[in-house]
């Protein structure tokens, strides 16, 4: 007889991953863009440009080859804390797609399963976009388990953690003489202003939760440095309409803004991505650096997460935190900075959906008891 969990994972049976995808071969480019934008109206030609930032990289992009370690990782935390649980995975855009991975579940005999989506903010695109694609591939699959999303997890103490030693690590690369000086962009994706003027339960929670964020990882530099260096809250990979507007300053923009103002060094931080995908590899490692170097400063980039051990136990106490909750416990739930921890299920109007209603999974009737920003 297996003897028992020292955790309980309560009514979980496994565990999915749930993430964007990528393109893993040059031929799949084209046919992976034309997922992410499908419903859009967007022209191939378009498509096609966009295309060459993958073409860069040998037209592969790293995210999937970062999921896989993510899991080798998870799979490890997990089974040190002596927990048995298969954790599956599944991608937005790209293979594994998620109604495939379901149709596994369902096939291996899973009944309910917890899902960690790997983006840590509310906003349609980083949250209740995923919500519909898993209500999605239940639909498709009869018989389909339970799937329960896990909370955000921006303020999670493993999330932020690993920001702060990332930020450390890069000023600490810096030359003697700019660091003490040194601005920090904090640069995270940008969406339309619409979009995170409908975010969370009554709006402006993707910018508020980056905020909190950065305010976090400034103050605990400067307890290890005695410095608290200039900051700003910056975006990259803005897309769509150029007549819509989108969240600013670009981190380019900010750059020749920086060195016009007689800036010397910089340290990007990417507090909006929790690996080097292709938003960090391109557009801050490749043309964020030329913009730099062109404006004549000195530009180092934090790391993101990634396999760092925090972050991955990150899941696991997220995972037990729920796990309690549905049983009818009233869990810890760890945060830092000055807001709380973020709820379990989203209210029915956070986060909408800009081209009208869909179905999602994850919601709940009520508003919820507890805010993550923008309430």
């Amino acid at each position: 007889m297996q003897s028992a969990q020292p955790f309980s994972v309560g009514p979980y049976d496994a565990l999915l991953l749930v993430s964007f995808g990528g393109p893993e071969a040059p031929e799949d480019v084209v046919p992976f863009l034309e997922n992410v934008t499908r419903g859009r109206g967007i022209p191939r030609e378009r498509l096609e440009e966009v295309g060459e930032h993958y073409f860069l990289f040998g037209g592969r992009s790293p995210i999937n080859d970062q999921n896989r370690e993510f899991l080798a990782a998870l799979r490890e935390d997990l089974a040190g804390a002596g927990i048995d649980l298969p954790v599956y995975w599944g991608n937005r855009n790209w293979d594994p797609y998620l109604t495939d991975t379901v149709r596994q579940m369902k096939e291996d005999g899973v009944t309910r399963a917890a899902c960690f989506v790997t983006s840590a903010y509310s906003s349609y695109s980083s949250c209740r976009q995923y919500r519909e694609n898993l209500a999605d591939a239940v639909a498709a699959v009869d018989g389909a388990p339970v799937l329960d999303k896990l909370r955000h997890y921006f303020n999670h103490p493993g999330f932020v953690e690993s920001v702060v030693d990332a930020t450390l690590t890069a000023l600490a690369e810096l030359p003697d003489n700019v660091r003490d000086e040194a601005h920090v962009a904090f640069v995270t994706h940008s969406i339309p202003l619409s979009m995170n003027d409908g975010s969370g339960p009554t709006g402006g929670a993707y910018v508020t939760q980056h905020r909190s964020v950065m305010a976090e990882v400034v103050e605990r530099v400067r307890e290890e440095t005695g410095r608290r260096h200039r900051h700003e809250l910056v975006f990259c990979s803005r897309s769509g309409a150029p007549h819509v507007p989108w969240l600013e300053p670009d981190v380019n923009d900010h750059l020749e803004q920086l060195a016009a103002a007689g800036a010397t060094a910089v340290v990007l931080v990417p507090v909006g991505f929790v690996s080097d995908h292709m938003e960090v590899i391109y557009d801050l490692d490749t043309e964020a650096m030329a913009t730099a170097e062109k404006a004549g400063i000195v530009a180092v980039r934090a790391a993101t997460p990634g396999i760092d051990p925090r972050f991955v136990a990150v899941v696991r106490d997220l995972l037990l935190e729920r796990a309690a909750a549905e049983e009818g416990a009233t869990p810890a739930r760890s945060a830092v900075g000055d807001l709380p921890a973020c709820w379990d299920r989203c209210a029915p109007h956070c986060c909408p959906n800009p081209r009208g209603e869909r179905p999602a999974l994850g919601q709940t009737d009520a508003a919820p008891a507890t805010s993550g920003g923008g309430v």
